[in-house]
């Protein structure tokens, strides 16, 4: 191994420190968020709170666990990601498939892939979307969520790429053995594909889970809300949340919550499962990105 100099040392140990703090600067709003979540009314109104909780305490969880608002779009979140995400990567895998041949292979395979292309530039706008939802029936289910965006045109585009990339001798020798273009899609290139498989996974969940403002347009009742588009209701147009408090006369508890203490815990709760999925598909992260790159 050649040793390195010390010109590019000094410079691998700036990277490290910039690098460093470009991510504390990136977690230190969720942290100050958290630690808003966990103190008491009147630390957070002082404005003494910073990265750490003054005066802990759990009532604002508690409070965000019994609230059935948000218990409610919570689950419609989770149906929405885990629906979405059966629906979006089947369409991919499945697009992305025949799109990966050659012209010789499959003739329209150019014109088609232009077509998609296209609506990746183009788009009919928000009311003719809107007016083509509202025709089918689809408002107010969570149909409505998942089947506008059902063939994710760039997670095909990555998919398709790194079909390409793959051996042709595979599939020559899986003809030669017999077996069928859905065999050679699910048992060979679906294993192989893992890498960008996992990363596709992971832009579809985050998509869905973070999705808000189709939630907005296309939901016609708040009960029927996804998470994000909630969260949205109650803290960017400013929407009271303790308010029912004040009909309960639960005096002790309004003592130690209030409207930010409260907004802080669901956001926190908001983002907390996309924090712990990411760990697990990291690694797969950068491989499938660098690899669905790639096409001969």
């Amino acid at each position: 191994m050649q040793k390195m100099t010390r010109g590019e040392k000094i410079f691998l140990v700036f990277n490290y420190v910039i690098l460093s703090l470009v991510a504390l600067l990136c977690l230190f709003p969720l942290i100050h968020v958290l630690a808003i979540s966990f103190s008491a009314k009147s630390a957070v109104a002082a404005g003494v709170v910073r990265l750490w909780p003054v005066d802990f305490t759990l009532a604002s969880y508690k409070y965000v666990s019994n609230r059935p608002e948000f218990s409610r779009s919570l689950l419609i979140s989770i149906k929405r990601v885990f629906l979405g995400l059966l629906v979006n990567m089947f369409l991919t895998i499945i697009t992305a498939y025949p799109l990966s041949k050659e012209d010789k292979q499959f003739h329209s395979r150019t014109i088609i892939v232009w077509v998609f292309v296209f609506t990746m530039l183009f788009g009919g706008g928000l009311i003719p979307w809107y007016m083509t939802i509202r025709a089918t029936g689809l408002l107010d289910t969570i149909w409505a969520l998942i089947i506008p965006g059902a063939v994710p045109v760039y997670n095909v585009v990555l998919l398709l790429n790194f079909f390409r990339s793959l051996p042709k001798e595979l599939e020559e020798a899986a003809l030669i053995d017999g077996a069928s273009q859905w065999d050679i899609l699910w048992k060979i290139y679906v294993p192989l594909s893992l890498p960008a498989l996992a990363t596709l996974t992971l832009f579809t969940a985050v998509g869905h889970w973070n999705s808000w403002f189709d939630g907005l347009i296309l939901m016609n009742r708040p009960e029927n809300y996804p998470l994000q588009s909630y969260l949205q209701t109650i803290i960017v147009q400013q929407t009271n949340v303790a308010g029912s408090f004040l009909q309960s006369e639960d005096w002790r508890i309004l003592a130690v919550i209030s409207d930010r203490t409260i907004k802080a815990a669901q956001i926190f709760l908001g983002a907390l499962p996309i924090l712990v999925i990411y760990p697990f598909l990291q690694r797969y992260f950068m491989k499938g990105i660098v690899l669905g790159s790639l096409k001969e």
